[in-house]
């Protein structure tokens, strides 16, 4: 059984470097400009436009969930948003959640940031939440981030083949998940 309130409540994991805070409302600049950001864009494959008020909107609507949790990564010297992540999908049943993060900008890449957050939101899911299987997509073009979550204890499960089409070219998303069980630095 997963605690749900966890889930709700969803308290502020504090690392070495990073913060990690609920996302809300109060981020909406930082989330608006790294949503132009192109290389930030690439990473994710994100297709979609958004307009200023579905981001207000969604963010808004953040507080309170009991089948996610969406954090604000924060630097903790001087609590610059340097991007998000997120337990998605959470299915009660078979104690498992999607997971996704995402930097700000190229500002933030390989400072640990992320490998950091990371760690944080798993002790996090397997503790607090008490999931039994973490699990995410990556892209091919992508092998910082890859790099990043097998650090974590990720193991690579599959690719779907060509289910990107981004600039004129097919990529590859490689799956990947973590067990409560499976051995983490």
């Amino acid at each position: 059984m997963i605690d749900t309130e966890a889930l709700r409540t969803q308290p502020e994991l504090a690392g070495e470097h990073v913060v990690l805070t609920q996302l809300d409302e109060t981020y909406f600049e930082t989330t608006w400009k790294a949503l132009q950001e192109p290389e930030t864009i690439r990473l994710t494959g994100t297709h979609t436009r958004f307009t200023p008020e579905q981001i207000r909107t969604w963010l808004a609507g953040r507080r309170g969930l009991d089948d996610r949790a969406d954090y604000a990564i924060v630097r903790e010297e001087d609590r610059t948003h340097v991007g998000d992540l997120a337990l998605t999908d959470v299915d009660r049943d078979n104690r498992s959640a999607s997971f996704r993060i995402a930097l700000n900008g190229p500002e933030f890449f390989g400072k640990g940031y992320g490998t950091e957050a990371t760690g944080l939101l798993l002790d996090y899911a397997f503790g607090a939440v008490g999931l039994h299987r973490v699990s995410l997509e990556v892209f091919d073009h992508n092998p910082r981030a890859q790099r990043v979550y097998e650090k974590a204890g990720f193991v690579r499960e599959g690719l779907q083949r060509e289910a990107l089409w981004w600039d004129g070219e097919w990529h590859d998303v490689v799956t990947m998940a973590i067990l409560k069980t499976d051995p983490r630095p």
